[in-house]
């Protein structure tokens, strides 16, 4: 349902100008000796009607321009195909070189680079989603709320083509991305999309916590893993015993751990910018299933629109005062 409001109620008190026509018509009289000599006009008479209407909607139009006239924030619900999805992004210093492990000469983008464009594609895909995002580093941070708005989502991406810190903590990260899921309604898919191109060893309290925060608020997990050259991968099993630990193999570690959070989960190993666009399209596919979701309508200024509506009126009654002839 509509609901129209004002800036200014105060000048509405204005309206009561738009009673003017009704008492003169801004029309010359011409005097009659005997008004009975005049036959009914019906057709006149309609068409004063509406010029007297007229003039009220000019004035109305006008007073409620400079109220500042306008329909408020609404909301509705709506019921798509979709998921409510975080893009989780690492933002350590080697997202910035490329698949190659090099600094982008040009030819090559970096992972950052090829990420973001790709999430942007995936994002203009999911029309009916809920999307927000977050990176981090040394530090979760905070990048947009889950929203229906694509266009915002669009340049929180691009928002993250800062400069990257050295460091990944990716537990802190995951506990940011959860924390999005927090009073929002259990409504089709949750979905935690990681895009790294590493990982770092999680204290045992950390897992503990993430275990429980990803079964309590029913999330999904996808690790798209964008594997540097001929740097250990999240599949590969250690070749020397000694190297079988956290420290020496910690994508290893970190795949086994959300295997094991008793949630879905699933990997991708991207090792160059095609695979990472496969990978985003897998996901594109499988993450459809039905959803109950809010749409917040903005407030819309309708001033513009009155002032246009009392001009035209106007030009009509002064096109009207043109054609008045003196007989």
């Amino acid at each position: 349902m509509m609901s129209l409001a004002v800036d200014t109620p105060w000048a509405l008190t204005g309206l009561l100008l738009a009673l003017l026509p009704l008492f003169n018509n801004g029309m010359r009289s011409s005097p009659a000796p005997w008004l009975t000599l005049i036959p009914g006009d019906t057709l006149s008479v309609f068409i004063v009607c509406c010029l007297r209407l007229c003039g009220v909607a000019a004035i109305a139009g006008l007073v409620l321009g400079m109220a500042g006239l306008h329909r408020t924030e609404q909301s509705r619900e709506r019921i798509g195909h979709g998921a409510h999805i975080v893009l989780l992004l690492d933002r350590s210093s080697s997202m910035d070189d490329t698949f190659a492990g090099r600094a982008p000469n040009g030819s090559d983008e970096s992972k950052a680079t090829a990420a973001r464009r790709l999430l942007t594609d995936f994002v203009k895909q999911r029309q009916n989603d809920l999307i927000g995002v977050a990176e981090y580093s040394t530090s979760p941070l905070f990048v947009m709320p889950l929203t229906e708005n694509k266009n915002a989502v669009q340049a929180a991406i691009a928002a993250t083509a800062t400069p990257a810190l050295g460091f990944t903590h990716v537990s802190k990260g995951l506990g940011m991305a959860l924390s999005f899921f927090q009073q929002q309604p259990v409504t089709g898919s949750r979905i935690v999309l990681l895009v790294s191109d590493g990982a770092a060893a999680i204290d045992h309290d950390s897992e503990q916590k993430l275990r429980f925060w990803f079964k309590q608020q029913q999330v999904r997990l996808y690790w798209i893993f964008l594997r540097t050259a001929n740097s250990p991968g999240i599949f590969d099993q250690p070749e020397d015993s000694r190297d079988d630990n956290a420290g020496a193999m910690p994508e290893l570690y970190l795949h086994q751990f959300f295997l094991g959070l008793g949630s879905p989960y699933q990997a991708y190993e991207a090792e160059s910018p095609d695979a990472l666009k496969q990978a985003i399209a897998d996901i594109n596919q499988l993450e459809n299933l039905p959803m109950h979701y809010v749409e917040r309508i903005p407030k819309q200024d309708l001033s513009a629109a009155c002032y246009s509506v009392a001009a035209f009126l106007l030009l009509v009654l002064l096109g009207v005062k043109f054609c008045e002839v003196e007989r």
